[in-house]
Order: C-alpha cells, then structure tokens, then sequence
C-alpha cells in the first residue's frame, strides 16, 4: 500500500511499559506515545494518515498486545517481530547503539530491507484460544473432584453422579475439537503447532497452552522464560538466613499442563528420562527432579520456537 508520495512506508514500534516509540520510514518522523488507551489510539490514528506498507512491532511479551489489537481493529497492516531476527539485522548493518528511538528507526529499517511477512493472526483469536484452554482446566477440575466422589460416596449415590462425568466428558471433547479447529484455521497457529508437538511429549492440549497462555515463548531469554513459567529456582535468603531456593509466581496454568506433559515425557522422551534419574540418583526429591525437567523442557521449546527448528532428538 502506498502513501499519497508514492513513497513505500514502513514503521517501527519500540514497545516499552509506559511509552511506544514510533519512526515512520523514509520520511524520517519519530513521536512518542504513552503505551495505553489514549496513546494507542493517538499513535493509531496518526499511523493511519501514512497509509504504510506495514507496521512492524517487536515482540517484547505481552505490553506490545494492546497496540497489535488496535492496529487489527483500524486493519493496520501489522508484523510481531522476533527480536532474535531484528537484533541480527542490526548485526549486518552495524549499529550498535541503543536508544528508544534509534530501535524504533532500526525496526523501520529492518521492515524496509527484509520486508517480514504480514501477521495474520487477529488478537481475538489469542484470546478465544485462552478461554477455550481455561475453561478445559476448569472442566477438568470439576471432572476430577466428581470422580474421587464417585470413589468415595456409598455406591448407591454413583446414579446422581455418573451423568454428571458424562456430560463434563462431552464438553471436555466439544472444547477440545474447538481448540484443534482454531488452531488449524490459522497459519501462525499452524507452524507453532508443528514445531511444539515435534517434542515427545507435547500433545495437542499442551501445544495449545503454550501457544494461547504464553504467546512470548520464542522471544525471551531462556532465564525469561523459566521465571514466567514459573519454572526458574528463586533465591530465599534475608541477611544471614539462607533457606532454600523456590519457584514462585509465573503462569500456573500453562505451568501445570507442562507438569502434565513432562509425566508423559519422562516415559518417551529419553532426555528427560534419562535427566530425571540422574537427579533422582544424585539424591533430589522427585517434585525437585520434575521441576528441573520442567525447566530444561521450557529451555528447549523456547529455543525451537526462536529458531524454528524441530526436535530432533532420540526417542525411546
């Protein structure tokens, strides 16, 4: 799409926490906008008039989602970069200053020369990925407490619960087909699929989580990524006490599907076999073994995802 000039526009977006650095290239204009509702539509509406050939974001987790979401809205062609790709194009041409301007110019730069495929992955779907997943974990739980009742209570009572797991049964199977169903409707969804269930031991549900509940995954430093997994080994010391490390915070709902998929893991993946009798034999407690598994699975997805590349290891 051309401006007025006949001129090809492309634009950078450096996204921070409080502001969003914007460089319209080749006409050199650069503003700056507070990254939240007003600023979004300001910087929207202002980006609209230069009617660009594309609007290239870099990926930095979620704070960039609201102006993707806008930009979608306003049919804004829009790309989510991976940083790892922006970073090597400031490698080739030799820039190695940083300021938030200058990444913004660089990201124009770089959507100029390498002219990255347009995203066609609309944000509402993102969301509707992570409902349909919540809402699986929910039914899930529900189906396991009806379950344990159904252990537990006098036989005569498994009538008024038996249709109950039925019905739970059948809307696990409808949000399921629902959640293949979106994910084959879109390309980007597709080719993260693809490279996740490569893994023994990443099934669909699992590649569902990770692509809905932690879209940053393929753009973080491994270190990043185990701590929003909640995954990363937290130091617990105050003056001279010095206790040992925990995991806190981070995702528990992805965190626990990936729970999940390592106990399949475990049985048809030799790396994490292998990895977790090692730990048991070296005398760690099982949680602890698992979690550590946990974290290297993470490690491992998040540099398949940044690289594009299929697991390739052994199977048992």
């Amino acid at each position: 799409m051309n401006n007025s000039t006949g001129q090809n526009i492309n634009i950078g977006v450096d996204t921070g926490k409080t502001h969003l650095d914007i460089y319209v290239r080749p006409l050199d204009i650069y503003f700056t906008v507070t990254n939240d509702e007003k600023g979004i539509k300001e910087a929207v509406s202002s980006i609209k008039k230069y009617k660009p050939q594309r609007v290239v974001v870099e990926a930095t987790g979620r704070l960039e989602m609201a102006f993707v979401s806008a930009c979608a809205k306003a049919k804004l062609p829009f790309v989510i970069a991976n940083p790892r790709q922006v970073k090597k194009f400031a490698g080739a041409i030799g820039q190695r200053a940083k300021t938030d301007k200058l990444d913004a110019k660089l990201i124009a730069h770089y959507a100029d020369a390498i002219k990255p495929k347009l995203s066609t992955l609309k944000p509402h779907t993102v969301q509707t990925m992570s409902d349909l997943v919540t809402r699986r974990n929910q039914l899930l739980r529900m189906q396991t407490m009806e379950k344990n009742r159904l252990k537990n209570l006098p036989k005569a009572l498994a009538s008024t619960i038996t249709p109950i797991l039925t019905a739970l049964k059948n809307q696990i199977d409808k949000i399921e087909k629902k959640i293949l169903t979106l994910i084959e409707s879109s390309p980007e969804y597709q080719a993260k699929n693809i490279l996740l269930q490569s893994m023994n031991g990443i099934g669909k549900i699992a590649a569902a989580s990770i692509i809905s509940q932690l879209p940053e995954l393929g753009y973080l430093t491994n270190k990043q990524a185990s701590a929003l997994v909640g995954v990363a080994p937290i130091n617990n010391e105050s003056g001279r006490y010095k206790g040992k490390q925990q995991i806190k915070g981070g995702r528990h709902q992805v965190r626990t599907v990936l729970f999940m998929a390592m106990m399949s893991a475990m049985q048809s993946n030799s790396v994490f076999k292998e990895m977790y009798q090692r730990l048991i034999d070296a005398g760690k407690p099982k949680k602890v073994a698992i979690i550590a598994c946990v974290r290297k699975m993470v490690v491992i997805l998040n540099s398949m995802l940044r690289d594009g590349t299929m697991w390739d290891a052994p199977t048992v």
